[in-house]
């Protein structure tokens, strides 16, 4: 395993919002895989409805906001 692949996480952890017909993506933290085949999950805050979605990083080029 690379060095940069190591410390990248595997999925990020997204809050979503949404108004006015439209949804709000916040990124609230990251998920690595751990030894025994689950995820190791940091949060930088937590979602105030309990919800949050995990989805892979997007790679160089892709929009910031998931789909």
């Amino acid at each position: 395993m690379s060095t940069a692949n190591q410390y990248s996480p595997a999925l990020i952890a997204y809050h979503v919002t949404e108004a006015s017909n439209k949804a709000y993506w916040s990124r609230i933290g990251a998920a690595w895989p751990n030894k025994k085949g689950g995820f190791q999950v940091k949060l930088e805050t937590l979602p105030v409805n309990g919800e949050l979605v995990l989805l892979p990083p997007k790679t160089q080029g892709e929009n910031e906001e998931p789909a």
